[in-house]
């Protein structure tokens, strides 16, 4: 049954993830964005429990029912929630507990994926398979924000090595044409309620860049000023820059001489031809103004995805998100899912390279405030 072994291939790679860490590293919250991985192994569980188990599954036994307090993350309809900025204090549930929570559910969805089932719970299923690989990407980002922000920089794991490949060609740019371009997402597999709506959109000529803007290249804005030249940012992210005494890109330190940062390995020598990483929007578009260049837009990205190679970071676009022509939210906890959040936020298209396997595809669409740099995030070019 593949949606049995979708399920059982889904919630091992998430413990897969956590495998490398100790105990402590569990639990810990250092900003109000990153959930102590505990955490988000709870969620993901309470996730099945909530929509599926507890409705839908006669004879279901609750493993706690102070679980819906602890691991709801933002949905209203549910009922009340631990807020987000407290789920570093939150030390019991211990993690053995969580762990026993896992296997609870884990075991119980086992036998109900064994039962006949509606197209709808099927539909709900794979919705939680999807959003369980979310929070393993976002395991990934919070795992490397707890570890590169402890003093001891200590290392992931010595073995998780990533290489980059840079793209295959000699032609710094691709040259689109002016004209109508479907944007959105068009099939029958499963994507996201914020990817429906598939339009036409008309764009003028651009040029988008065929390769990422690499460590190197960032260097040498950070060498000319950048970060002290308020023309190339916006007005929010010059009192960002200021405000936050900006510098570099996160997890860059100057020791010795030398930028570093901090990797899967621990700290390690800046790889110059390593595409950027760790920036914010404001960042990006600073470092675009200062190439006499922009960001495309994610309608630009998309039109051009085909014909790029994409998948190492997730690119931020000029385009602030927004629903799509027709766009409705679902009844229920569901529809809080993605239109809630469809203001102060910015696309990013692409992927990265904590991306789970078959999780990104040309019509995802990413989004984060401007500020937040903690994501695998990075620059393409356009004009």
């Amino acid at each position: 049954m593949q949606l049995k072994n979708d399920f059982n291939t889904v919630r091992k790679r998430s413990m897969h993830i956590c495998a490398p860490l100790k105990t402590e590293d569990y639990v810990v919250q250092p900003v109000v964005d990153v959930s102590p991985p505990k955490w988000h192994l709870g969620h993901t569980t309470w996730f099945f429990e909530t929509f599926l188990l507890k409705p839908h599954f006669p004879g279901y036994k609750e493993f706690d029912p102070n679980y819906n307090f602890v691991f709801n993350s933002y949905y209203e309809t549910v009922g009340a929630r631990v807020i987000r900025t407290d789920r570093g204090n939150l030390s019991r549930p211990a993690v053995e507990d969580i762990m026993r929570y896992r296997e609870h559910v884990d075991k119980a969805m086992q036998s109900f994926l064994d039962t006949a089932l509606s197209d709808e719970i099927r539909a709900l299923i794979v919705l939680g398979l999807n959003h369980e690989e979310q929070h393993q990407e976002l395991l990934y980002t919070d795992i490397k924000y707890i570890l590169g922000h402890n003093p001891l920089m200590p290392a992931y794991s010595d073995t998780a090595v990533t290489s980059y490949t840079a793209p295959a060609t000699e032609q710094p740019f691709l040259q689109m044409p002016a004209g109508l371009y479907e944007i959105g997402y068009k099939g029958d597999g499963f994507c996201f309620d914020n990817e429906l709506g598939r339009h036409t959109v008309y764009l003028q000529d651009y040029q988008i860049s065929t390769r990422l803007v690499s460590n190197a290249e960032y260097l040498e804005f950070m060498e000319a000023g950048g970060y002290s030249d308020f023309r190339h940012w916006h007005a929010e992210g010059w009192d960002w820059v200021k405000r936050e005494q900006v510098k570099a890109p996160l997890y860059w330190h100057f020791v010795d001489g030398q930028w570093q940062h901090y990797t899967w390995q621990g700290l390690q020598p800046v790889a110059g031809d390593d595409p950027l990483c760790h920036i914010s929007y404001y960042e990006a578009t600073a470092y675009a103004s200062w190439k006499g260049m922009r960001l495309p837009t994610e309608f630009e990205w998309e039109a051009a995805a085909p014909k790029l190679s994409w998948g190492q970071r997730w690119e931020w676009t000029e385009s602030a998100y927004l629903p799509y022509p027709g766009f409705t939210k679902a009844p229920g906890a569901i529809g809080e899912y993605n239109g809630k959040f469809m203001v102060s936020q910015m696309v990013l298209r692409g992927g990265s390279e904590v991306t789970p396997p078959n999780h990104s595809r040309l019509t995802y669409r990413n989004f984060f405030h401007p500020s937040l740099r903690w994501q695998f995030t990075g620059i393409r070019l356009a004009k």
